[in-house]
């Protein structure tokens, strides 16, 4: 059963990321890619689907970033694409719920299915974060989501804590809160390229770098990252 179901989220997983693709490269003209008025052809008139149907479009991107995480989809893709689509708020918004959601289908998934298996892979490497999680699985599971993860791939992020039987709703809380700072500042970054788009007439790197909407949540990102280090070094670099 485990074996089947393992092939149907891998064959899911690859439907799902074709559908995207073929969406994508149907969707663009792959000739115009190095013209910016054909970026800002793009923004404009998807910024004007967005708007007329702003509920629905946010259902099904809600839909679509819950599957695409529960298939072990990366993270930061969906973030950037957000604050394109629905700005720095509903955004962020949008992503954090999403994701809590998709990666705790994930982790209930694996928790029934493969227990048994991602416990001999991963059991050995992350022995000793498990001991801290048992103390206070709350506590630590949201230190590790808000400082990334210990730089673990975001899918396996989502399925450690099966080494140490989380409560799904601890599960859910924890990344919900602990996403919450760095997703702001990636949709913020999305929806500065949105909005330097839109404004600018051509491209130029070094106008974007300087644009207050781009410089700002990447020094903050920079500062989220430093302040990172010092809890993974506290919190875990320490554990003995």
């Amino acid at each position: 059963m485990s074996k089947n179901l393992k092939i149907f989220l891998g064959v899911s997983y690859l439907i799902l990321l074709f559908i995207f693709l073929y969406f994508i490269f149907t969707s663009i003209e792959i000739k115009r890619l190095d013209d910016f008025t054909y970026y800002k052809e793009l923004q404009s008139s998807l910024g004007t689907f967005i708007s007329a149907n702003i509920l629905i479009n946010i259902f099904y991107f809600f839909i679509f970033a819950v599957f695409w995480v529960a298939l072990l989809g990366f993270g930061s893709p969906i973030l950037i694409i957000s604050g394109i689509l629905f700005g720095q708020i509903i955004g962020t918004l949008v992503s954090v719920f999403s994701i809590s959601v998709g990666a705790l289908i994930l982790y209930s998934i694996g928790n029934f299915f493969f227990r048994d298996i991602v416990k001999v892979v991963l059991e050995r490497k992350f022995e000793k974060y498990v001991q801290l999680f048992q103390k206070n699985e709350f506590f630590y599971f949201f230190i590790y989501r808000f400082i990334g993860g210990l730089g673990v791939p975001f899918g396996l992020q989502n399925l450690i804590p099966i080494l140490f039987g989380m409560k799904k709703l601890n599960y859910f809380l924890a990344s919900f809160l602990g996403f919450i700072p760095g997703f702001f500042i990636i949709n913020t970054i999305g929806a500065g390229l949105n909005s330097y788009i839109s404004q600018a007439e051509n491209f130029s790197m070094f106008d974007l770098i300087l644009t207050p909407e781009i410089y700002i949540p990447i020094l903050m990102f920079s500062a989220l990252m430093i302040f990172s280090l010092v809890l993974k070094k506290k919190f875990f670099d320490d554990t003995n």
